[in-house]
């Protein structure tokens, strides 16, 4: 009787691995955070403006209150966003020294810790992230108000720009979050709006007081 042969053909899988484990967290993460700091960027100033326009008409008044605005808000966001991530660095290093040190016992994760050094937070690209995000925000009620004379227009003017951009960035937000989108519009406008209103009804009432401006 003939041995049967057998013979065992073995077809090599496709190595999607690193399509598949591709971390998109990391891009998302940067996204939200440039999206938070538009919008920080919109509503403080935003709101500065509307204040300062509570108790002067004068648009030179408004636009250079809105540009100092800018540029105090561009510097304190870049400094914080510095020193935080900074420090965060900081933890990762430790902890990749950690892991180096314990040599053979932990394997594998020294190899993870190897393969993330890449991943390493950047201080001074996330500083510049987040000023530039800041200062986006920030042009955009400053150019609402740029070119108009009448006051209570200008105002208005600064009003419906800034709805419109706090419903995109809400929208944005939603989408990278994967949350509610209406949800999420109306409650970045609304707490736009009561920003707003808030800071030109104190600056109204505290110009009505008799202090001399």
């Amino acid at each position: 009787m003939a041995a049967q042969n057998h013979v065992q053909v073995t077809i090599p899988k496709e190595n999607h691995a690193p399509e598949e484990d591709f971390d998109y967290s990391q891009r998302a993460q940067w996204l939200r955070a440039a999206v938070l700091g538009a919008n920080d960027g919109l509503v403080s100033i935003a709101s500065l403006m509307m204040g300062v326009g509570a108790v002067q008409e004068n648009v030179k008044t408004m636009i250079l209150t809105g540009f100092a605005g800018l540029f105090a808000g561009a510097c304190s966001m870049a400094i914080g966003e510095f020193v935080s991530v900074y420090s965060q660095l900081d933890i990762e290093r430790a902890q990749m020294k950690r892991d180096k040190e314990t040599g053979g016992q932990n394997r594998e994760h020294q190899e993870d810790g190897e393969g993330n050094k890449e991943q390493l937070s950047n201080p001074f690209q996330a500083a510049v992230a987040s000023s530039v995000a800041f200062s986006l925000g920030a042009i955009v009620p400053i150019l609402a108000a740029a070119f108009i004379a009448n006051h209570k227009l200008r105002l208005a003017v600064i009003v419906a720009a800034v709805s419109l951009a706090l419903l995109v960035f809400g929208g944005i937000g939603a989408f990278l979050g994967r949350s509610p989108m209406v949800k999420s519009c109306a409650r970045v406008l609304i707490g736009g709006w009561m920003a707003m209103a808030i800071t030109f009804g104190l600056t109204k009432l505290i110009g009505s007081t008799g202090l001399e401006i």
